[in-house]
């Protein structure tokens, strides 16, 4: 699609922020597993995340400045005048203007005169930012967006990040206007203080047939450091101007410059090799053009931003290298690996101009799928869950290696990740990585199985950065190591990809049977011996949480074994799930929910025993405690949000845990009627009350309705946290429960508010927290869909709606929408292909096979009647 046409389609706005909820907003743009600059509600750009690590709203150590960029628009006339293509500086970032520590929290342009009004308009992955102003005679549009394509992992890994500035002539008369750009050299870095980053930094016009395109931000630093790289601004289909370096002065003279030439229209150009009065001081590039516009006219120029980082230092979780690497620290390798896309694109220089050159295919592609999800029938919430928290997959939470390898961090802090690894137990939530991009995934199953279990199927629940072995010092995570099971048959459906899963069949046994013979000796169906979970600490004695877990697990394997053709391994495995679903019946179900049954005697593990033994009147007060209590950081008869997510994860893969429905769906109601608060203003938290405070709504992880809290009972329990919200949501609606899920939902949204929450960003432990992403299992639970590529059965089944209802879907072979209609079902293919020998559809509680061998692909839907 040529550019003009892609520009005439807009993407579907699902919600919209005006002041003062525009605050908080921050919305990525980047690529997946390449770093992030995010939009701001205002329609400025923050938080430069694009070095390999977070970087957001806290200066980077030895830096005075901000990465800086804005647009200007100079309207000519008689009157001139010049504004700052954003709104009003939300009152509450004023006091960050001010001088903290010798620093100046942003670029220098907040002073800058800006338009009077602006809304923000969501369409993740667009995001448009609508400026107005009753003195000016043009009105302005800032959409902001990356290329975000299902399967295409390469091009939605792009560096960049694409604006859009849209400006409609709404006066009575012609209006002249000059638009520019300005953005600082992200390069150079003022480290040790001496200013040799910036002497470093060089600038030059880049180029194209037609005449210049924009910048070339560059570098004579060594190509192997860790802040070697590169950038680009580029203008997309028309000719700028371009000041290739700006004033190299001290204090504020290049920003001062830039303000005295765009505002009395005396732009000049350069080609970045003037000479410099100050090598040290900062520097950066612009461009510049215009229009003449008449009544009702309108204009729009497109940029991009390209970065160009290859290596990174940054190790986590390696074994030591033995001076392999030259260095008795096993580390010392530098660089200690590179990006995926430094195997793709040379420089920022060549992603720019792959970039630029595709724009149009790429914008009409992102929009295809924009579209078509939101267009999806489903309730304004779950919509803004589910697209909203896509936005993850955006932001520096993920890194992606040379080898195409994922790693991830659990959040990001305002300069470093938090909790390293990949982390196997808040990952379990995220889904959906597996859906949109599973090629992706499956390097997250090939990373614990081949590199991070050891010879006994201890599995590392951090993974390594770089890629290889882990070390084993600690305990394994029960729920994550678990789940681990639960991903590869999952991952094995969507790809259909036998061969795949036959190569990782072994070592998912050694795992399995560790996690047996570790939490289970005795094969009684529970997990008895204390175990890790994600939760941070052990519960020890049996529990519906983890137990749950095990018994979707144990059904997992049996499923993949049965496939394999290893008839005893799936009876033995499947005899067990079979006993772990009986125990949890027996011995955890109160009539009400499942619970957990303490226990510290009787175990292998006898170190609380010894911990307490000789406890008397005369010991410590925590000693007496843990005598009378038994282990600290238990719920015992707590009812627990997480407290059947084993089933949730077996619903949603079609795994078939055979777990007691009616008691599972009792659990869920319970777990709604006991743990949702409307109204928090009355609940104590402790701990991180910011999650969900005062009068807001929120799902407490754990509430005692029938007595028995420990004095101490597991940290965070009085925590709301989303990603747990919507995996409760998603299970509740799963099981009939609608009305009760999408309650929840509401909640959550309700919170994310832009004033006093980011909506791209519910935060747990850090900002854009994978966990978060259990929202995209809401889509799949209300449409009933699930495609398994191995039997090539679609399942559909509208939990809501009539009788025409529409969803948006992905698979490992192609993506696209399902639309229930006129008594057909109809898949309807955006990109690939989906071949359907099986339907499965459910209406009315009633569930029907039909047998229907057929492929959609694109522009040639299948429509099957029912």
């Amino acid at each position: 699609m040529s550019l003009l046409d892609s520009l005439k389609t807009t993407p579907r706005i699902y919600r919209t922020f005006a002041p003062p909820a525009l605050l908080q907003i921050a919305m990525p743009m980047g690529g997946l597993g390449a770093g992030c600059i995010c939009l701001n509600g205002y329609g400025g750009l923050q938080d430069f995340a694009i070095r390999n690590k977070p970087a957001t709203t806290a200066l980077p150590d030895g830096h005075s400045f901000h990465d800086a960029a804005f647009a200007l628009v100079h309207i000519k006339g008689e009157r001139p005048v010049t504004r700052l293509l954003e709104g009003p500086l939300p009152k509450e970032k004023i006091y960050d203007q001010a001088l903290q520590a010798q620093g100046y929290r942003h670029g220098g342009h907040e002073g800058m005169p800006r338009f009077e009004h602006a809304e923000f308009d969501a369409g993740y992955p667009f995001g448009v930012v609508r400026l107005t102003d009753p003195a000016l005679p043009l009105k302005a549009a800032v959409t902001g967006w990356s290329p975000f394509i299902p399967r295409d992992d390469v091009h939605s890994g792009m560096p960049c990040a694409m604006l859009e500035y849209r400006f409609e002539n709404v006066g009575a008369d012609d209006v002249e206007f000059e638009f520019s750009y300005h953005l600082s050299h992200l390069i150079g870095d003022e480290e040790g203080g001496d200013g040799s980053g910036w002497r470093a930094a060089r600038t030059s016009v880049l180029t194209g047939e037609n005449g210049p395109l924009g910048v070339r931000y560059h570098s004579e630093l060594p190509a192997t450091q860790e802040n070697y790289g590169s950038a680009a601004l580029c203008a997309v289909g028309w000719t700028p101007r371009v000041k290739a370096m700006w004033l190299r002065g001290g204090w504020f003279d290049a920003i001062s410059g830039l303000w005295r030439e765009t505002s009395t229209g005396r732009f000049v150009e350069n080609d970045g090799s003037e000479p410099v009065e100050d090598a040290a001081s900062r520097t950066g590039g612009s461009i510049l053009g215009g229009a003449v516009l008449k009544p009702g006219e309108s204009a729009v120029f497109p940029i991009l931003i390209a970065w160009h980082f290859p290596n990174s230092d940054m190790t986590s979780g390696q074994l030591p290298c033995g001076g392999s690497c030259g260095s008795d620290c096993g580390c010392a390798a530098s660089p200690a690996w590179r990006t995926f896309y430094a195997g793709r694109w040379r420089d920022a220089e060549a992603v720019a101009r792959d970039a630029a050159a595709q724009y149009g295919a790429l914008r009409a592609r992102t929009l295809a799928f924009q579209h078509a999800l939101a267009d999806s029938t489903l309730p304004p919430d779950v919509i803004d869950a589910v697209v909203s928290n896509l936005a993850i997959l955006k932001s520096a939470t993920i890194l992606r290696q040379e080898n195409g390898n994922l790693w991830a961090w659990e959040g990001c802090m305002t300069q470093c990740g938090s909790c390293p690894g990949s982390c196997t137990h808040v990952w379990n939530y995220a889904q959906a990585m597996p859906h949109l991009f599973p090629k992706l995934e499956r390097t997250l199953r090939n990373q614990e199985l081949e590199r991070s279990m050891d010879e006994e199927g201890n599995i590392n629940f951090r993974s390594a950065l770089p890629d290889g072995p882990t070390l084993h010092g600690g305990h394994a995570a029960a729920d994550g190591q678990l789940g681990g099971i639960l991903k590869l048959c999952r991952d094995w459906m969507i790809s259909g990809d036998t061969d795949w899963m036959r190569r990782l069949y072994p070592l998912a046994r050694r795992s399995l049977d560790y996690c047996i013979a570790t939490w289970d000796p005795d094969r009684q169906g529970g997990l008895f011996e204390p175990h890790h979970n994600t939760y941070d600490i052990e519960f020890w004695g049996p529990d519906g949480m983890c137990g749950s877990v095990y018994a979707g697990a144990l059904s997992a394997m049996a499923r993949m074994a049965n496939h394999l053709g290893e008839a005893d391994q799936a009876d033995s495995y499947g005899a067990l799930a079979r006993k772990a679903a009986g125990f949890m019946s027996r011995e955890l179900f109160n009539g009400e929910y499942y619970q957990q049954k303490v226990q510290w005697e009787g175990l292998r593990d006898q170190s609380f025993l010894a911990s307490i033994a000789g406890v008397d009147a005369s010991s410590t007060e925590m000693k007496r405690l843990l005598k009378a209590e038994g282990p600290k950081y238990q719920y015992g008869s707590g009812c627990l949000s997480d407290g059947v997510i084993g089933a949730w994860m077996a619903t949603i893969y079609g795994v078939g845990a055979p777990m007691d429905r009616a008691e599972v769906r009792s659990t869920l109601s319970a777990i709604f009627r006991h743990n949702f608060k409307r109204d928090l203003s009355d609940h104590v938290c402790l701990q991180r009350p910011g999650y969900a405070l005062g009068h807001e709504p929120g799902l407490i992880l754990c509430t005692w309705p029938r007595g028995g809290k420990p004095t101490l009972p597991f940290v965070y329990s009085d925590e709301v946290w989303t990603g747990i919200e919507h995996q409760v949501a998603s299970h509740l609606i799963e099981e009939g429960l609608v009305e009760e899920g999408l309650t929840i939902v509401q909640a959550v949204r309700a919170r994310y508010d832009g004033h006093v929450r980011n909506p791209f960003n519910e935060y747990e432990c850090g900002s854009y927290y994978a966990r978060a992403m259990a929202s995209y299992a809401l889509l799949n639970s209300l449409s009933g869909f699930r495609y398994c590529a191995v039997t090539q059965t679609l399942w559909f089944g509208p939990k809501i709606g009539g009788g025409r209802f529409q969803a948006f879907f992905s698979a490992e072979s192609g993506f696209g929408t399902v639309r229930l209609a006129d008594g057909a079902l109809t898949v309807d293919l955006i990109e690939g292909e989906l071949q359907v020998a099986k339907l499965v559809l459910s209406q009315g509680g009633q569930e029907r096979e039909l047998s229907w061998e057929a492929t959609a692909r694109v522009g040639a839907p299948v429509q099957i009647p029912i």
